[in-house]
């Protein structure tokens, strides 16, 4: 009966049982012998047996020569073989732990923690390094440890798989094959797109609005962006203006969102004034929003280019009273007061020209955007990573930060636009439009704008359905 139930065990776990097993043999031997040693031998020798059961239960549970004093010395040594025998069972468990990495943890250090050795870890770095680095892990990253683990030595006793999830659809894992080689393999989950709606009027900030009908603070934030090289989003937006927006989201076979797709559709009604714009890939495989008339929305030129679309104007283009030099100067550019660390923008694609400390603009970015039109950007607090004269940007591409470095009394953003050479009002400046669709690119996206006022008009109509009915 032992056999078979051992037979039955998956092999990782046989080694243990069959200790238990062989154990639980010798317990019997041991009892039948004492038995007869004792002349007791008849079919009904239950008090016996439980005299040797919890004499070896008491032997476990409590210390050993605790009963020397009331079970011969020969048995004590008995049990004593018998308990090592069980208590090497016990200590092994199973384990499978996820592992939240933290700062100054290191794949290595985490491996070490568990009681691996250096030589261990570093070996197993180097296997899994064949699909993905470990050194690339990040603070809240997810660690899965599953494999055998000895609470006498406090370390893992046989590990059998490392898995590290590198974001909700991406992993990699190192296990052992049948073999008992270490292997590595990733995997990644197939994702689903689905395609929300959204309409509401503007009651308070655009992206509290927006949030209240379910749009995600990231979506906002592009729907923001695509607006923004035309709409000032202080000024121009008032309450009971509306917007209506389409956008993908890209979920799980278990219906969580894994990440945010593109917005495929986004409207704003300015008082009498609809802006409705849609985004289209053109034969070059470049993407863009265009008008209903295949006009590209895109300027040439960003009139704000913060991230803080909300930033106001602290200090105007043209004459004014320097709060430092304190006397009358024309300010050849605007202020926009924003919190330091704020992303700065390019204006528009480009050529940088200037990246340095430059007195009392403190540290200054100049970009040539083309033989007409050239930006400037003063005071920021740093430069992002890669800029440096000579380097070609794209328009919306993070140029610095902002800060209060040079001729500055607090964090700010001083924007500058020249065109031919002398500078220029950049709110009131009316750069030329970016390229706009024609031939069959322009048939292809009537077509596609077609189809999706067919279908928004539809979503919208039946999310206006449900509130009244929820009403």
């Amino acid at each position: 009966m032992v056999l078979k139930l051992i037979n039955n065990i998956k092999p990782k776990h046989k080694h243990r049982v069959i200790t238990l097993g062989y154990a639980v043999a010798v317990t019997s031997a041991f009892v039948l012998s004492l038995a007869n040693n004792t002349n007791v031998v008849n079919a009904s020798s239950s008090y016996q047996d439980k005299t040797d059961y919890l004499m070896l239960e008491n032997a476990i549970n409590e210390n050993i020569e605790d009963t020397a004093s009331i079970y011969p010395a020969e048995r004590i040594v008995n049990i004593r073989s018998l308990y090592d025998m069980v208590d090497s069972y016990q200590r092994e468990k199973d384990v499978h732990k996820q592992i939240t990495v933290k700062k100054g943890d290191n794949f290595i250090s985490i491996l070490q923690s568990m009681g691996l050795g250096y030589e261990e870890a570093h070996n197993l770095y180097m296997d899994f390094k064949k699909v993905y680095n470990p050194a690339n892990i990040r603070i809240g990253q997810k660690i899965e440890i599953k494999g055998i683990y000895d609470n006498k030595l406090k370390k893992l006793s046989n590990l059998e798989s490392i898995t590290i999830h590198e974001n909700k659809i991406k992993s990699y894992t190192l296990a052992k094959n049948e073999k008992g080689e270490y292997e590595a393999d990733a995997q990644v989950e197939e994702l689903i797109t689905e395609v929300n709606s959204a309409s509401g009027s503007i009651s308070g900030a655009l992206s509290k609005s927006m949030n209240k009908q379910g749009v995600p603070n990231k979506i906002v934030q592009e729907f923001i962006k695509i607006f923004s090289y035309s709409v000032d989003f202080r000024r121009d937006v008032r309450k009971g203006d509306k917007f209506e927006i389409i956008f993908e989201n890209n979920i799980t076979k278990d219906g969580k969102v894994a990440s945010y797709g593109d917005i495929l559709y986004a409207g704003l009604q300015l008082r009498n004034e609809k802006i409705s714009l849609y985004r289209y890939t053109d034969a070059r495989g470049n993407s863009d929003y265009y008008t209903e008339k295949g006009q590209a929305m895109k300027k040439t030129l960003h009139k704000k280019p913060l991230a803080f679309q909300n930033a106001r104007i602290s200090s105007p283009f043209g004459k004014r009273r320097h709060p430092i030099k304190k006397r009358w100067i024309i300010h050849w550019g605007v202020d926009y007061a924003a919190p330091k660390g704020t992303k700065i923008f390019a204006g528009g694609d480009g050529v940088v020209q200037v990246a340095k400390y430059n007195g009392g603009y403190g540290n200054y970015i100049k970009i040539r955007h083309n033989s007409e039109y050239s930006t400037a950007y003063g005071h920021m607090w740093k430069f992002a990573k890669g800029i440096r004269p000579g380097v070609r940007v794209k328009q919306g591409q993070v140029i610095g930060y902002v800060g209060s470095t040079g001729l500055s009394t607090g964090p700010h953003l001083h924007y500058e636009v020249v065109r031919n050479g002398k500078r220029v009002n950049p709110t009131t400046i009316r750069a030329a439009t970016g390229n706009n669709l024609a031939g069959r690119d322009l048939k292809k996206f009537k077509v596609m704008v077609s189809d999706i006022k067919s279908s928004y008009s539809k979503m919208f109509a039946m999310k206006k359905e449900n509130k009244l009915a929820q009403k």
